[in-house]
């Protein structure tokens, strides 16, 4: 395994063990909706979308219209357009593989890409298209996983979709861990509660986006200090 692959492979493994569960509870759910594995494997590759997979469930099996799914999917994933922001040079720079980089923008894949500090010597821009690559194989491998298994075994999957759930919650914590300053935890946290609160579990999102965006670029000296020390 080349130096890139290894050190992307290493950063993905934390994901790889959520990924691989909430990929399963995906296949199961659409094996026991009816859809086989072809469809569960098409939708992880094409659409890709984590928590809004999940969503898609539900309109499935409720006749939703296509304009409704369409702007469901825009207010659900809004939030990628601020993840975009911020790695626009750095997807340029990719060339041909930006497309993909910008496909596959999860929100688990943009912690680890945020998190990845360059290193000398090897091709950074290799180690960040395989992060996002390793993340996406995951994906597809549990969704596969749960299809075929629905299709042998009985499941119950009440409760199931959870699983997403878990892994932010995952997530956090191994930021608050490894991370210098818990400003960005804090305020995610602060501002998603507040905004829950204040505008309900249906609206809230869009003003804890932007709300915190308004936070950390007021606190982005500090941020950015506090990384820097040893």
């Amino acid at each position: 395994m080349k130096t890139e692959q290894k050190i992307a492979f290493q950063k993905t493994l934390p994901v790889m063990a959520g990924y691989l569960s909430i990929g399963i509870a995906f296949g199961l759910l659409m094996q026991n909706m009816g859809y086989h594995v072809f469809w569960a494997l098409l939708i992880s590759l094409v659409l890709y979308a984590g928590s809004m997979q999940f969503v898609l469930l539900q309109f499935l099996s409720g006749g939703v219209s296509l304009l409704t799914v369409a702007v469901m999917t825009l207010l659900v994933n809004s939030r990628h357009m601020f993840y975009g922001l911020s790695f626009i040079d750095t997807f340029r720079q990719m060339k041909k593989k930006s497309l993909y980089m910008i496909h596959s923008l999860t929100d688990e894949t943009y912690s680890l890409l945020c998190s990845y500090e360059p290193k000398e010597g090897i091709d950074n821009q290799k180690v960040r298209f395989y992060i996002s690559l390793y993340d996406h194989i995951y994906w597809l491998i549990g969704t596969a996983l749960g299809s075929l298994a629905g299709t042998w075994i009985p499941f119950d999957t009440t409760g199931i979709d959870f699983a997403m759930t878990a892994l932010f919650t995952v997530i956090f914590i191994d930021q608050w861990k490894s991370a210098k300053s818990h400003i960005p935890a804090i305020t995610g946290l602060v501002t998603g509660i507040g905004c829950l609160l204040a505008f309900g579990p249906d609206r809230f999102l869009p003003p804890t986006l932007l709300l915190s965006v308004a936070v950390l670029l007021a606190c982005k000296n500090i941020v950015q200090k506090k990384d820097q020390e040893e």
